[in-house]
């Protein structure tokens, strides 16, 4: 699991980068409201209960979130909207694998394949990458080392811990059990950093500067694309390499 703490490194880098700007919120909401039209309760709807989770990490106000989920369970915006999740390669052949809510699927994929024409990657077809990932739940803890959380994770029956570069520990569940892992943490009286479901990647690429800075500059321009809401990579970024591109 070396390289997989190190694939922290980018989804550390982009959570920083996307809390500064202003459509991180944008596509929270359209989550949520896609979500809701699941249910609008969320002890009855996981997907929603993980919105909400997400969204009230990123201290978002509990009336935009109750606003959104009355327009999915309505007969709202929500209904223009479907999911897509488009798959390709970037440089150094780097399994790219983009999530999108769209109202428009013919404007979404021009924009995703002009975005990983101009970065050096190219477009797939369904099902080229996806099988490299697992849709996993995460949870992450700061101020606590794996022994902290050792005794807690086999009595809530989470699959794997990971210590990342940076000191914070990383608790992986399969998706289905991701909430009661969750709580069992916050009963032993571990409160969660930052919890979220991720895509993870079953075997990852190490990359050069050079590489690191292609793989950054194609994700960045998946993420500024209003129809995307997730990118997920498996590449692996050192942890000289990035020190190298944050202090560039």
């Amino acid at each position: 699991m070396a390289g997989h703490s190190k694939w922290a490194n980018i989804k550390h880098r982009k959570a920083a980068q996307d809390a500064k700007r202003g459509k991180v919120f944008t596509k929270m909401i359209r989550e949520l409201t896609v979500a809701a039209k699941g249910g609008a309760a969320p002890e009855d709807n996981p997907r929603l209960r993980a919105a909400m989770d997400k969204a009230l990490g990123a201290n978002m106000k509990k009336d935009t979130i109750e606003k959104a989920i009355a327009r999915g369970a309505g007969t709202g915006d929500a209904d223009n909207y479907e999911e897509v999740t488009y798959e390709g390669y970037g440089a150094n052949g780097i399994a790219i694998l983009v999530e999108c809510m769209t109202d428009n699927k013919n404007r979404t994929v021009s924009e995703v394949r002009h975005a990983f024409s101009k970065r050096g990657g190219n477009l797939g077809t369904d099902g080229s990458v996806a099988y490299l990932f697992t849709r996993m739940g995460q949870i992450s803890f700061d101020g606590h080392t794996e022994e902290d959380l050792m005794e807690a994770a086999l009595e809530a029956g989470a699959e794997d811990i990971v210590t990342n570069s940076d000191g914070t520990v990383d608790v992986r569940t399969p998706f289905e059990d991701y909430f009661d892992v969750k709580e069992s943490f916050i009963n032993a009286g571990f409160e969660p950093s930052n919890s979220e479901i991720i895509m993870l990647p079953s075997t990852t690429i190490e990359l050069d500067k050079e590489g690191a800075e292609k793989l950054l500059a194609l994700v960045d321009m998946l993420e500024d694309l209003d129809d995307v809401q997730n990118v997920y990579t498996n590449g692996d970024i050192p942890d000289d390499v990035m020190e190298e591109l944050n202090a560039d």
